[in-house]
């Protein structure tokens, strides 16, 4: 089998995407699904390639919060058959001790299969006009196209009458968030929750508590941010606020039991820690570049923190709940999609480094409708 079909290239660290005809040389091998990509959105993962110091291999097509249609199937193991609405996730090996203890998002091949050379089986099958290999997939991916080869594992069944071309951001973005919630934490009523950060990964935790019935604070310095995060049932703090700790734990009756940290700020993560009652747990999902300097007394009294990878989640348990919440109207994630065409991916990203919007999603030509 050969295929052809438009995708979104990034051709070096300092262009911009172009929107290209590439070749897929071969069909699914064993374990693999073939998907026609409905809609994928933009993560800052996606992004920070620019800023990856040459680790992530390039020419590639990136893209890794990709949902579409199953059309073609490779063995008789995927679970998944032509016809199926999937949305597509992280990749993971399977087999190690962390995948096989639930948490995928900590498998020992992590970073090689997701990051920095995706798999070593069938990794050089598509080629550009001219010939020329790509980069192996992106996140077991490669979803800024109109057709992605995906592992099944990587690959969540979804209700056919869901808005597909909309459920991509479920795969990483607003699963982090909600994950973190969800299952790192294990927010239920009455639980204390403070968000710093109030753009998709944030705004998903947002709603992940306020469904779980958490009192929850988000913060935030754009206010049309703040404004939105209250639509969802948070109280907002303007980052920059004077005695942010102190405002937190009148809000939340003596400091909040659980901290979400999405914008990896020296001084935030300081005041999440201050605003923290006893034993409360700040999680970290951003990347930090540079050492974080903690203030004396800012770990004592049993509080802690941690790093979360993906929210902790196991996708196909994590993304069926999401959708049921959003069928019940408990987790309106639709409220921060933006969608763009294909070929207007530059835009988008220049609307998401600008904060223009929350979660731009990609839709290749004929795919859907926007929105």
């Amino acid at each position: 089998m050969t295929k052809r079909f438009a995708a979104a290239v990034l051709r070096s660290y300092e262009s911009r995407f172009t929107v290209e005809e590439v070749t897929l040389g071969a069909g699914p091998a064993d374990g693999e699904i073939l998907v026609r990509i409905a809609g994928c959105g933009m993560c800052r993962t996606d992004l920070a390639v620019r800023r990856s110091a040459g680790r992530s291999p390039l020419p590639a097509v990136l893209g890794h919060e990709g949902a579409g249609v199953v059309v073609e199937t490779g063995g008789p193991d995927t679970g998944l058959g032509v016809g199926d609405h999937v949305v597509l996730s992280f990749d993971s090996c399977g087999h190690c001790r962390s995948c096989l203890g639930a948490a995928p998002a900590y498998c020992d091949s992590f970073a090689s299969l997701n990051l920095f050379g995706g798999r070593k089986e069938n990794a050089a099958r598509f080629t550009d006009a001219a010939g020329i290999a790509l980069a192996p997939r992106w996140f077991g991916q490669s979803s800024f196209a109109e057709y992605a080869m995906v592992p099944a594992r990587n690959a969540v069944r979804v209700d056919s009458s869901l808005p597909i071309e909309l459920l991509g951001p479920l795969g990483c973005g607003f699963l982090t968030g909600a994950g973190a919630v969800f299952t790192s934490f294990g927010t239920g009523p009455g639980d204390t929750i403070a968000v710093y950060g109030a753009g998709a990964v944030g705004l998903a935790a947002v709603m992940a508590a306020t469904a779980a019935g958490a009192l929850t604070v988000a913060v935030d310095r754009h206010p049309e941010r703040l404004a939105l995060a209250e639509r969802l049932g948070a109280s907002p703090l303007y980052a920059a606020s004077a005695g942010l700790p102190e405002r937190i734990r009148q809000l939340t009756g003596g400091g909040a039991q659980y901290a979400l940290d999405t914008t990896g700020s020296a001084r935030l993560i300081n005041d999440a820690l201050r605003a923290l009652r006893p034993t409360g747990h700040l999680g970290l999902v951003a990347r930090l570049h540079t050492a974080l300097p903690l203030e004396p007394g800012s770990l004592d009294r049993g509080r802690r923190i941690s790093h979360i990878c993906e929210g902790d989640a196991v996708p196909g348990l994590l993304i069926p709940r999401l959708t049921g919440l959003w069928q019940a109207g408990r987790f309106p994630f639709d409220q921060l999609i933006r969608t763009y065409p294909l070929a207007d991916i530059n835009k988008a990203e220049r609307d998401c480094d600008a904060g223009r919007v929350v979660k731009p999603v990609l839709i290749p030509a004929g795919a859907g409708t926007g929105r």
